[in-house]
């Protein structure tokens, strides 16, 4: 297996750059024994009562800041996690190095260690509440237009952790959940932080451990899971919950974290009835993910109709729902 296996082509334009209005009229490209073309409205309709649908709360964080070196340079810090004025942080700028002086706003900081490719950072004020003065949600680099942070967090999001949206559902409207729960859909709510580690390119495919992911399943959501006659579950982040949560076939309740890294070769311990998903970037860990889940060429195949029918593709772009 090699990263060009998971190549496809694909036009700049088709790269989404503002979410559908409203969110559930995006389409939903369905693949089950054949291909259907949908809105995501229309999930409803492919599921039953006492079906399960796991999602995952998550909520992006305010986690990049802008500023500037006392030489002018502009600087973008991502924090990657924090404990009081000391912060872990990717950072954007020329020539980053221990000793430089950032000024963000009213605030100041100094670049005080590095380890590869993260920095350690340290504030003069308690870096949360820097953040939820002046940070911004850290969106995808292909996104080149400003988008609304409400436009960015999905309409079940709760839990504060997020370095990125969990896509697949930003499609889902407070109207489209009442619809689901009418008609006697179980949601089971889990939680997965996307780290900073999913912008990354993928160097070495034979790798088998990923960036670390914190995740936590309650014990309702594990029991109601267990018990589903069909499951669905909603982003690959949900996938990667459950997985990692399940030993010998039964999700098990708790806190963790997660390296898992899924491809095309990996036995799934849960069964999953289908999957819904955005359509994802080359060569992606996410990408290697749905392969694995519905077989490599089945998933570029679709792609490439997709790309045929003109979806809209990444992180604000239309949907997929695979079925087993």
């Amino acid at each position: 297996m090699k990263l060009e296996d998971f190549d496809y082509s694909l036009l700049r334009e088709l790269i989404a750059q503002k979410p559908a209005v409203p969110r559930d009229h995006s389409r939903l490209l369905v693949l089950g024994k054949e291909l259907e073309h949908k809105n995501f409205y229309d999930l409803v309709d492919y599921l039953k009562k006492d079906d399960v649908l796991v999602i995952n709360e998550t909520k992006v964080i305010p986690a990049k800041i802008i500023g500037y070196k006392t030489s002018g340079t502009k600087v973008e810090l991502i924090i990657l996690g924090s404990n009081g004025k000391k912060a872990r942080c990717r950072i954007k700028a020329k020539n980053p190095r221990i000793g430089n002086k950032i000024i963000f706003k009213d605030y100041k900081a100094s670049i005080t260690d590095q380890k590869d490719e993260e920095f350690i950072v340290e504030f003069d004020e308690d870096v949360k509440k820097i953040m939820d003065d002046i940070g911004i949600l850290p969106l995808p680099p292909y996104v080149k237009s400003k988008v609304k942070d409400k436009q960015y967090q999905t309409a079940y999001s709760r839990k504060e952790g997020s370095i990125a949206a969990p896509t697949a559902g930003l499609h889902f409207t407070p109207r489209l959940l009442k619809k689901i729960r009418k008609k006697g859909v179980k949601l089971a709510k889990v939680v997965l932080h996307v780290d900073f580690g999913t912008f990354l390119p993928v160097r070495d495919i034979n790798k088998n451990k990923l960036h670390k992911e914190y995740y936590e399943v309650s014990k309702e959501s594990a029991k109601t899971i267990n018990n589903a006659k069909r499951l669905f579950v909603v982003g690959t982040t949900s996938v990667r919950t459950l997985e990692a949560s399940n030993k010998d076939g039964k999700i098990i309740p708790g806190k963790g974290s997660t390296k898992l890294f899924i491809k095309p070769g990996y036995n799934f311990k849960t069964k999953i009835d289908g999957m819904i998903t955005n359509f994802h970037l080359p060569r992606s860990t996410l990408l290697m993910l749905v392969s694995a889940f519905a077989g490599r060429k089945k998933i570029l195949k679709a792609y490439d109709e997709a790309v045929k029918k003109r979806y809209r593709f990444f992180s604000l772009g239309d949907a997929m729902f695979i079925l087993k």
